[in-house]
């Protein structure tokens, strides 16, 4: 768990590895949920009170496995996700955000980037010098474009246009735990990954070609 003036505690489970983390601001006590991977019992012993918010990164399953009982047990917690969610759960209000909104949860301030290319619906939350990324970015890779809907040529525009543009120094909170550790700084893990060496779109998409028949 890392504190400042917020706190994230990060739980591992779900379908794949997969990742959800428990954010706290440190100086109003609110708490939000990134992605519905984990089941609630597992987090509910660390929410204090009231579940603020939870957001999601996009909507394959896999990431909102546990939204519905989440949202089932807290109900006033806002229901986050990119305007255009294509698989978007209609029990709850849905509050909707774009490219370069900014949210304030608690005290933190929260920009967010639409990144698709693993899915059309796709954002990373960014707060401070972390950034969650969801399906878009791994340690030691880039999300993967083989599902229905998915694209290579957005996925180099979201990856290299938007997330390695951001401070070298930034922390990277992926969706999944593929890599050798659970988070890295954007500046090593281009150091680590060749999909992130790329000299141009045709040779991202050439590089993930390469990584996909040598799965």
């Amino acid at each position: 768990m890392i504190e400042t003036d917020f706190s994230i505690r990060t739980f591992r489970g779900g379908y794949d590895n997969n990742f959800s983390y428990l954010v706290s601001c440190m100086q109003t006590g609110m708490q939000f949920l990134v992605d519905a991977a984990i089941s609630i019992e597992k987090i509910k012993p660390y929410i204090n009170k009231q579940l603020g918010a939870l957001l999601i990164t996009h909507s394959h399953g896999d990431h909102t496995a546990h939204l519905d009982e989440m949202l089932t047990e807290y109900p006033n917690a806002k229901y986050i996700g990119y305007k255009d969610l294509i698989h978007k759960n209609k029990k709850f209000k849905f509050y909707p955000v774009n490219d370069n909104d900014r949210i304030i949860l608690g005290k933190i301030n929260m920009d967010i980037m639409h990144t698709p290319g693993h899915f059309p619906d796709s954002i990373c939350y960014k707060m401070e010098n972390i950034i969650f990324t969801g399906d878009t970015l791994f340690v030691g890779r880039t999300g993967r474009t083989i599902g229905p809907n998915a694209s290579t040529k957005d996925l180099y525009h979201s990856v290299y246009d938007k997330i390695l543009s951001l401070h070298g120094n930034t922390l990277i909170y992926p969706g999944h735990d593929y890599g050798e550790k659970p988070t890295i700084s954007i500046k090593e893990n281009i150091k680590i990954s060749p999909l992130l060496q790329a000299k141009s779109e045709k040779d991202f998409i050439e590089r993930m070609a390469a990584y996909e028949a040598n799965r």
